[in-house]
C-alpha cells in the first residue's frame, strides 16, 4: 500500500518517533509503514487521517 506519512510527517518537522508517540504505535511500525513493509490497520489509519485532519484515502493508497 503506497503512502504519503513520511512527507505529511517531513512537513511537520516530526521524527519518527514523535508521530509514532502521537499514534501510540512504535517506531518501528512508522518505519515499516513508511517504507511500505506494512500496513495500517483500520484504526491506525483512522487515527493517522484524524492527526493530519485529512481523509485515510489522502494518505493511504491502495497499489491494486
Amino acid at each position: 500500500m503506497k503512502n504519503r506519512l513520511k512527507v505529511l510527517r517531513a512537513e511537520r518537522d516530526w521524527t519518527q518517533a514523535q508521530l509514532a508517540n502521537a499514534l501510540e504505535v512504535s517506531r518501528q511500525t512508522i518505519n515499516a509503514i513508511e517504507t511500505g513493509k506494512f500496513d495500517p490497520s483500520l484504526p491506525l489509519a483512522f487515527k493517522a487521517a484524524r492527526l493530519f485532519e485529512l481523509t485515510i484515502e489522502e494518505i493511504f493508497q491502495d497499489e491494486a
